[in-house]
């Protein structure tokens, strides 16, 4: 009886393993320890902060692969068959804090959406792009005006500064 019960017990251990190897596969993200998180539920990790550049974040996990830090940004509502650009440079601006604070670039980042995950590599030419775009906010930011960058009425509903914009895509319906 006592090998039955201790087979039983082995056999469910088993069946536990394949279950959680199913669970995580179905993450996308790969199979590393986690360095850092700031999801819900635990006390806020300290930021990852760059001073010579003024940029400061918190991607939501640092996994440790080999070695090398690998941001994690994960949206967990979005659902998309390209990544949104916007998010992109969210990632890459990850990678930036990485590299500063560490000294060492990750190779790359990864953006999970709700049904699939992309990689960012982190190549000079992605660098380059999250710096002009830095270097873009900068100036907005000590312009007196700052022109309406898009042409999506949907944006503009949703904008906190819709009913003082001379620019506003979508009519006032009162």
């Amino acid at each position: 009886m006592g090998v039955t019960v201790g087979l039983a017990l082995l056999l469910l251990g088993l069946l536990a393993l394949v279950w959680a190897a199913r669970l995580r596969s179905r993450t996308g993200l790969p199979w590393a320890p986690v360095s850092y998180q700031d999801t819900g539920g635990r006390e806020p990790e300290r930021p990852l902060v760059s001073r010579r550049l003024g940029l400061v974040g918190r991607p939501d996990y640092l996994l440790d692969l080999r070695g090398r830090t690998i941001p994690v940004e994960v949206k967990p509502g979005r659902r998309a068959a390209v990544p949104y650009e916007s998010d992109l440079m969210q990632l890459a601006a990850y990678c930036l804090l990485v590299e500063e604070t560490s000294g060492e670039p990750p190779p790359y980042g990864l953006l999970r959406y709700a049904d699939r995950t992309f990689r960012l590599d982190y190549t000079p030419r992605v660098r380059g792009e999250l710096l002009e775009l830095v270097e873009e906010m900068r100036a907005a930011l000590e312009a007196d005006t700052v022109s309406r960058s898009h042409a999506d009425p949907r944006r503009c509903r949703g904008c906190g500064f819709l009913e003082q914009c001379d620019e506003a895509l979508v009519v006032d319906e009162s």
